[in-house]
């Protein structure tokens, strides 16, 4: 029998556990440009008690720095949701100016007019990196808004494109101070008419100061 000692074969890892790890990396890096990636990390996170946000955000604040993306896609859609003020500055520190280069997104709109000569609005505001709110609305802007729509987060690559149809109406850029005008005539018309505006209306509201809107403290009442 041999006196050779015996060796331990050297440890080359945990096959399972690599694969694991590449794809939490490959999904934290899918923030950076997936939507719905970066709105299901937000609820997902909404959902968490107190013991397990602070869990996260450690975890994260380790994994960030080896990624191969800006800390702001991994951390920007946790603060969206998080209201502890203790914990939201944990989190812009940890995202710090990492915001990645400035696309200079610049807000815009697209408008068009459907048969019966309603309004068909489109509105788009950057919200961090690649990705933009877009608002949408129908509107008579003489009477009110007929109803509105609102996706908090969209790649730019996803934007409505001019030309396109809605609702009846071929959609064409304009500047977004004419649209945000549309809207609040229509928006004050209603208020005048109903008196407190529903909250459905909401999002139109938050479009004033980007749009430059004369009428803005009619609108907020």
């Amino acid at each position: 029998m041999s006196s050779t000692a015996s060796r331990e074969a050297p440890d080359e890892g945990d096959p399972a556990l690599d694969r694991v790890e590449r794809a939490w990396r490959a999904w934290l890096e899918a923030l950076a440009t997936d939507a719905e990636a970066a709105l299901g990390a937000a609820l997902a996170y909404e959902t968490l008690d107190e013991q397990a946000r602070c869990a996260v955000l450690e975890v994260l604040e380790k994994d960030a720095t080896r990624l191969a993306v800006p800390r702001v896609a991994v951390f920007a859609p946790l603060l969206s949701v998080e209201l502890d003020p203790q914990r939201r500055e944990r989190i812009r520190v940890a995202m710090g100016n990492d915001v990645g280069v400035d696309m200079s997104v610049p807000a815009r709109a697209l408008m068009g007019t459907a048969k019966n000569g309603d309004r068909i609005v489109v509105a788009e505001t950057h919200v961090y990196l690649d990705f933009v709110r877009v608002t949408v609305c129908r509107l008579d802007p003489e009477r009110c808004v007929h109803w509105v729509r609102s996706d908090p987060l969209i790649h730019v690559r996803d934007a409505t494109r001019p030309g396109c149809q809605m609702a009846g109406a071929v959609l064409e850029v304009v500047p977004l101070r004419t649209a945000v005008d549309f809207i609040a005539r229509a928006v004050v018309a209603q208020r005048r008419r109903d008196g407190e505006l529903p909250q459905s209306l909401r999002p139109l509201v938050e479009l004033f100061d980007a749009g430059g809107c004369e009428e803005v403290e009619e609108v907020r009442g």
